[in-house]
C-alpha cells in the first residue's frame, strides 16, 4: 500500500517571523523588474517594482482578477496624470496647479472607479497617478509620463508571470483560505458586538422616552 505523503508548505519560520511564499515571489519580483529594467535600460525600475508587488496575490486567479483592476487603474490614473502634465506645463509648472488640480484629480479618481465598480483598483489608480505625476522632472516631455504608465502594466504583467510558474501547492493555499476565514469570522464577531451595542442603546433610548 502506497502511503501519499502531504506537500509541505514552501516556508520558513524563525521563531515569530515567517519567510512564505508570497514573501519570496514579492522579492523575486523585484529582482525580476530591476533586471528587465537594466537589460533594456529603461531606467528607474520603481514604479513597475511597486506595480509587480500591488499585484501579487496567493494565486494566479487572484493575481489575474487583481491584475484587471490594476490595468483599469493605471490606466485611469495614468491617463489622468498625463492631462496633470499638460496643465501644468500649458501654466509653466505653477505650484498652485498641483497644490489644486491633483487632489481635484484624486477625487475623479475615486468617483470613476467607483461609478465603473472598479473599488478594488482605486489605491492603485491614486498610487499611479501621485507616482508619475510627482515624478516627472521639469521639461520632460509627455513621452515621459506614457513611458512611467507602461511601466505600471510591465510590473503587473510580471506579477502575473510569477504566480503562472510558480504556483503555491494545494496545502498552501488551503491554509491561506483558512487564515482568510479566521478574519472574516473575527470580523464577523466584532461585527455582531457593535450590532448589539447599538440594539442596547437603541432600546434604552426608547425606554427613556417612554418614562
Amino acid at each position: 500500500m502506497i502511503v501519499k505523503r502531504p506537500k509541505r508548505r514552501i516556508s520558513m519560520q524563525f521563531g515569530r517571523f515567517r519567510l512564505g511564499m508570497r514573501t519570496i515571489k514579492s522579492a523575486l519580483a523585484v529582482f525580476l523588474c530591476i533586471l528587465f529594467f537594466h537589460l533594456t535600460q529603461r531606467g528607474i525600475p520603481m514604479i513597475a517594482a511597486l506595480s509587480a508587488v500591488f499585484s501579487l496575490r496567493q494565486d494566479l486567479t487572484k493575481t489575474v482578477s487583481f491584475g484587471k483592476s490594476r490595468i483599469i487603474g493605471n490606466t485611469l490614473g495614468g491617463t489622468l496624470a498625463i492631462i496633470y502634465f499638460f496643465v501644468k506645463s500649458y501654466f509653466h509648472n505653477d505650484f498652485l496647479v498641483e497644490l489644486i488640480l491633483l487632489p481635484i484629480l484624486v477625487i475623479i479618481v475615486i468617483v470613476v472607479s467607483d461609478g465603473i465598480n472598479n473599488n478594488s483598483g482605486i489605491i492603485s489608480a491614486i498610487a499611479t497617478l501621485l507616482l508619475i505625476a510627482l515624478s516627472i522632472p521639469q521639461g520632460e516631455s509627455a513621452l515621459y509620463a506614457i513611458q512611467r504608465v507602461l511601466d505600471t502594466f510591465i510590473g503587473t504583467f510580471i506579477a502575473i508571470g510569477i504566480n503562472f510558474f510558480l504556483r503555491p501547492p494545494e496545502t498552501e493555499k488551503k491554509e491561506e483560505l483558512s487564515e482568510d476565514l479566521v478574519e472574516l469570522q473575527k470580523k464577523e464577531r466584532l461585527l455582531r458586538t457593535n450590532l448589539q451595542e447599538i440594539e442596547a442603546k437603541i432600546q434604552k433610548q426608547k425606554k427613556n422616552s417612554e418614562d
